[in-house]
């Protein structure tokens, strides 16, 4: 049995999924990552996807294996996605089938972006997919309807809604993770 600690904070790992050039990504990801980071529960780490080189037809490379090592060190992720045609960006799904058993048994939570629909339809779009993977997607998820609009020119927001999701999406990643690292420390989760 490994050694563990109930104490040891939860390895969060924040990614980061659009790779368009000039991407929103970054102003909604740094707001995210400002509020995890200042939560106690969590060691924050992010993986942006515009500098983790995936091959999209899965070669395992060095930077691959790298790149599971770091799933495999994870307690919990946030995915933050924007919505391209009413969908996720095809370089979260590279990454998401890039790894197979570091992701089982962990929890997700979302932190979405776009027009009208705030990329919801992507969220949902990815519940099915983490949930085929052997991932826990959290209840809340953070959304943000005409993204631009929403943030000020430091890249904070004034959401009410926004900031009262990451705060309860946080809580619900936080217990999660706890009791499903707890678990896979007790006995290997079930197919692994």
């Amino acid at each position: 049995m490994a050694e563990f600690s109930n104490d040891a904070p939860l390895r969060l790992e924040v990614i980061v999924a659009s790779v368009r050039p000039k991407r929103f990504a970054p102003v909604v990801a740094d707001w995210f990552l400002r509020r995890a980071r200042a939560d106690a529960d969590f060691e924050v780490g992010v993986i942006d996807l515009i500098d983790t080189p995936l091959p999209t037809d899965l070669t395992e490379t060095d930077e691959v294996r790298a790149f599971q090592q770091r799933i495999a060190a994870a307690d919990a992720f946030v995915a933050v996605t924007s919505e391209y045609n009413h969908g996720y960006p095809a370089s979260l799904k590279t990454a998401l089938d890039s790894v197979k058993r570091e992701w089982r048994g962990k929890p997700i939570g979302f932190v979405s972006y776009g027009g009208l629909s705030g990329g919801l339809r992507a969220v949902e779009q990815l519940r099915q997919v983490v949930a085929e993977i052997h991932m826990v997607s959290v209840r809340e998820t953070v959304s943000f309807h005409e993204a631009k609009r929403k943030f000020d020119a430091d890249g904070e927001t004034s959401d009410g809604a926004a900031i009262d999701a990451a705060d309860r999406m946080l809580r619900q990643l936080a217990w999660w993770a706890g009791a499903l690292r707890t678990a896979r420390v007790e006995a290997p989760y079930p197919g692994s």
